[in-house]
């Protein structure tokens, strides 16, 4: 009797936790085709016109070597220079390698593949063309910082196909399991909450400047919208940049609580959306824009997170 009791115990959490892979693998699935979508967005914006001109060098690549340590700026002027006389082949290899792994992505036989080619372009991206997204140099989360690249393969390692069942998202049923997953996002947006208070991001005009900034090339229509966030700015750089990190903290936070797990995805769906603002949608308007910037990656990290099993199917 026991032995058959114990079998029945046995065959149901076997049945539950094959109900609840189902939704894990759909959402899964889901998030790796937008992530495939974005990757080709990506790769259209790299084949522009400008980012086959010396200037892309000089003007995009170069600058983010400024503020690196010398270890890590040698590399990346080195590698400038080596594009720079032959920029139309090499920045016609670098449109294809995000065109294979967009195509990749949205192929499920080659998903694998995909995502483990962007985790390592991904990680050359972040060195050498975003400069590790200004972590050295005291970059805002406005302007992208840990860089936008670096959320390519975060969300590249959470949506790896495993058989991992254990939680009721797609973070906590990665390779990371959910206590990894967890620690992940606390680490991100206590990452966040720190850029925003770095003391050249907290003065007054800080944040005035950086939004201001990113008009030129930009339609009448956003120089218009970064006019009105420059002036709700002005001159409260450290109001704006404190009630921002008290944001992400409690977005770290609350995520940990299970009660306030939606709510905390929610507004960590909101501050996306603000930040992609503040990022002119990632300069696509202007011709000269390589991606979409951080604000779509830190929505599609946020449905990582998000709940897909029923309640009455958890543990």
């Amino acid at each position: 009797i026991e032995r058959d009791q114990s079998s029945r115990r046995d065959l149901a959490i076997s049945d539950r936790a094959s109900l609840q892979g189902a939704p894990l693998r759909e959402r899964r699935r889901r998030l790796q085709l937008v992530l495939g979508l974005v990757w080709l967005i990506d790769a259209a914006l790299q084949f522009q016109p400008y980012m086959f001109t010396r200037a892309f060098v000089t003007a995009a690549l170069e600058p983010t070597a400024s503020g690196n340590p010398w270890l890590f700026s040698r590399p990346m002027l080195w590698a400038d220079h080596l594009m720079i006389h032959h920029i139309a082949w090499w920045n016609t290899l670098f449109a294809l390698i995000q065109l294979l792994i967009g195509l990749g992505l949205l192929w499920r036989p080659t998903v694998r593949l995909a995502l483990a080619l962007s985790i390592i372009w991904g990680v050359a991206v972040w060195w050498f063309a975003e400069g590790f997204g200004g972590v050295f140099s005291g970059a805002s989360p406005l302007s992208g910082a840990p860089g936008a690249v670096l959320l390519y393969v975060i969300i590249a390692v959470l949506v790896w196909p495993t058989q991992h069942r254990d939680g009721i998202s797609v973070g906590d049923a990665s390779m990371l399991g959910s206590r990894g997953a967890a620690a992940l996002w606390v680490l991100l947006w206590g990452s966040f909450a720190l850029f925003f208070v770095l003391p050249v991001n907290r003065t007054a005009q800080g944040l005035h400047d950086l939004v201001a900034g990113l008009s030129a090339g930009e339609p009448r229509w956003m120089q218009s919208l970064d006019s009105t966030m420059a002036s709700v700015l002005n001159g409260r750089g450290l109001i704006f940049s404190i009630a921002l990190a008290l944001v992400c903290v409690a977005i770290a936070l609350a995520l940990q609580v299970e009660s306030l797990v939606r709510t905390a995805l929610v507004v960590t769906l909101v501050f996306a959306i603000f930040v992609w603002l503040s990022q002119d949608f990632g300069g696509v308007f202007t011709s000269q824009g390589t991606d979409v910037n951080s604000g779509p990656l830190i929505a599609l990290l946020a449905w990582t997170y998000w709940p897909c099993v029923p309640r009455s199917l958890r543990g």
